[in-house]
């Protein structure tokens, strides 16, 4: 069984805890838009534990209230070094908004899903209280919300173009992407007594000079200026234009210094570190968490996104597949760095002793499930590549795509004696398993991967994504054509045949993405229901900062062309393109009769209603849906009701 915790196994969040710790001062101080969970896959709890690790004393205030008279901010003191500033682990208005900007009724990272304890824009409201409390202090800005507005970048939910973040924040300090290897130089220097204001040549930060002040030199780096804020204003082709050099730049193994005037500053943007060694990664997985979350909030009620990760287990980080509407790649990077079986079978063990483990691991898994170990087979190759993706429109010929290393960890985890299965709770990407597209493994391997996943790690069902079914749109996302999904279907359903497994294929799709149009997704309705499918993984697109396809959104031009793209931008466009996903409900029947005869599309209408003789037949059959199956119960349950309401009727009068 694991051992009983005593409160300062946490790092502190009050005055109290730092007392109990027997320091008299701080050297960092860390505000966090989440909850504190003492776990590695939050980011707040990684930045603490490493900085810990460095020596240095370091408390965390989470979630500080900003609606009083902001005592939070004050109640720690000021800290030796600086104050860490992180919205958390999502955006804060992704955490905050839906696609359609309605508020949303939970938040996954806070005591019982309470809304209303992240506030908008969390990162520059924490930044700009600090600094205006604390000038004398530094401010270091990091996490997912300041890796992707570290640049000019396109707000949806404000509708506007918003400069770099550090702009807004008066922060001094950027740092993106995983912090572990520039919070360690950054600490090292100050530890030497180097003065926080001259650091300026760390890789995988950013900061602002006044307009006087020269760009430091640097032998190693070449430097790239992009278009102004100003320019970006004042012309959306330019915006556009000048994402094609941030996102190759942050890709590269050996980037570019970006430079950006903004009004009166200068934005300098380092070069990102190599990805992380197998060492450094371990390291920061191996360190001391107690993976729970804070005592606090015992008596507030669980955590929705710890519930959900508590038994999972992440075994890399980044992501090759370079999606023109994800993020990953801009805050992870898309180089892989996997840690070692070594490290993953420890927190396995670590995992199992927990008190209320019963035997289920939920996830083995990364940003995406099936890449783990995956690298260039010629490194020297990758050093000099700037494409954003490694297996769009193809697969690299030097990427080594063998599944064998992790069909080896998921077979040493279920050899663990307290581990009854492991599940594969992250995306799989159905297209690396496929051998017509992924012609660099071996089609044995990777059926034997398949049937692995199948047979040993899925429970019920099987979620992929696709994404969309017109080979336009998903030329343009980065995904390769709806043939292979094809294929792969055959694959699972051979298997799901041969196994006698009866588990279910989860598809996921997105809707009113740059380059689909109505008639699109009338396509994708049918070819779908054709394929036996009934959509409820579905999603509207939400722009977010740092994507592809939120400057398409944006602007209206694709940033490596700087061609003209459509994009569904009103309300109306997105909500009849999402309707689509819901031919089966009787309440579309006529509006997708309608809008299908106003494109001249009567075949489309025939496959989807199956207008006339053959009037619903071929229904897809769905063992967990059923919407229609739920409408018949509810019809049935009327008609039953009216039925006895007509016979308690007839008795009245009877009796009359």
């Amino acid at each position: 069984m694991q051992q009983e915790h005593q409160l300062s196994d946490w790092l502190p969040t009050t005055n109290k805890e730092v007392k109990i710790r027997g320091w008299d001062s701080l050297d960092v101080i860390i505000f966090s838009g989440d909850a504190y969970v003492d776990h590695p896959a939050f980011g707040p709890a990684v930045l603490g534990r490493i900085l810990e690790s460095y020596g240095l004393r370091v408390a965390i205030v989470p979630q500080p209230n900003v609606n009083d008279n902001l005592q939070d901010f004050e109640k720690l003191g000021k800290p030796n070094l600086f104050f860490a500033v992180t919205a958390g682990a999502m955006d804060s208005m992704i955490s905050n908004y839906t696609a359609s900007k309605r508020q949303r009724d939970k938040d996954a990272y806070t005591p019982n899903g309470d809304k209303g304890f992240r506030p908008d824009y969390a990162a520059t409201v924490y930044a700009k209280i600090l600094k205006e409390k604390f000038p004398d202090i530094p401010v270091v800005l990091g996490g997912i919300e300041a890796s992707l507005r570290r640049v000019t970048h396109y707000d949806y939910w404000s509708d506007q173009l918003k400069p770099n973040i550090l702009t807004d924040s008066n922060a001094d300090l950027l740092v993106y992407g995983m912090g572990e290897q520039p919070l360690r130089e950054l600490v090292t220097l100050l530890q030497k007594g180097v003065p926080f204001n001259s650091i300026k040549t760390i890789k995988q930060t950013a900061y602002l000079l006044d307009e006087f002040e020269k760009i430091p030199k640097n032998r190693n780096w070449e430097d790239v200026e992009i278009k102004s804020h100003k320019a970006c204003l004042k012309d959306k082709k330019t915006f556009a234009s000048n994402f094609k050099i941030i996102e190759q730049e942050s890709n590269k193994v050996f980037g570019r210094r970006i430079i950006q005037r903004v009004g009166n500053t200068t934005l300098v943007i380092n070069p990102p570190f190599p990805t992380m060694t197998e060492e450094e990664i371990d390291f920061a997985f191996d360190l001391p968490f107690t993976r729970l979350p804070h005592p606090k909030y015992k008596k507030r009620g669980p955590i929705p996104a710890f519930e959900m990760i508590k038994f999972s287990i992440n075994i890399h980080r980044g992501c090759f597949g370079g999606c023109s509407f994800c993020t990953i790649s801009a805050h992870q990077g898309k180089f892989i760095a996997s840690r070692s079986k070594e490290s993953i079978l420890k927190e396995v063990d670590a995992v199992t002793k927990m008190p209320d483990f019963k035997g289920y691991l939920s996830d083995i898994g990364g940003p995406s499930a099936n890449m783990y170990k995956m690298k260039g087979k010629i490194q020297s190759i990758c050093d000099k590549c700037i494409a954003p993706s490694c297996i769009s429109p193809v697969i690299c010929y030097n990427l080594d795509t063998s599944h064998k290393p992790l069909t080896e960890i998921y077979q040493a985890v279920d050899k663990h004696p307290k581990v009854k299965k492991s599940f594969i709770g992250s995306g799989i990407r159905y297209d690396l398993v496929v051998p017509e597209f992924n012609k660099n493994a071996d089609p044995k391997e990777l059926e034997e991967y398949t049937e692995e996943v199948m047979t040993k790690h899925v429970s019920g069902r099987l979620k992929v994504a696709p994404e969309h079914t017109s080979d336009s749109v998903l030329k343009l996302m980065r995904k390769p054509s709806f043939k292979y999904f094809h294929q792969f279907k055959n694959t699972f359903d051979r298997i799901n045949k041969k196994r006698k497994l009866n588990l279910q294929l989860i598809p996921y799709f997105i809707s009113s993405h740059p380059a689909c149009d109505l008639e699109d997704m009338a396509n994708l309705a049918a070819e779908t229901k054709d394929m036996g499918f009934q959509l409820e993984q579905v999603q509207g697109f939400t722009p977010t900062p740092m994507t592809v396809a939120t400057v398409i959104y944006y602007s209206g031009y694709h940033p490596y062309t700087l061609k003209r793209t459509y994009t569904p931008k009103s309300k109306k466009e997105r909500d009849e393109q999402h309707r689509f996903f819901f031919w089966y409900k009787r309440e579309n029947f006529n509006w997708i009769k309608n809008t299908l005869q106003k494109v001249q599309r009567n075949d489309l209408i025939e496959k989807l209603l199956n207008s006339g003789k053959n009037s619903r037949k071929d229904k897809p059959q769905r063992k967990h849906n059923s919407d229609n199956n739920r409408n018949k119960k509810n019809i049935k349950r009327k008609e039953n009701k009216g039925i006895r309401s007509n016979l308690k009727r007839k008795k009245n009068r009877k009796r009359k």
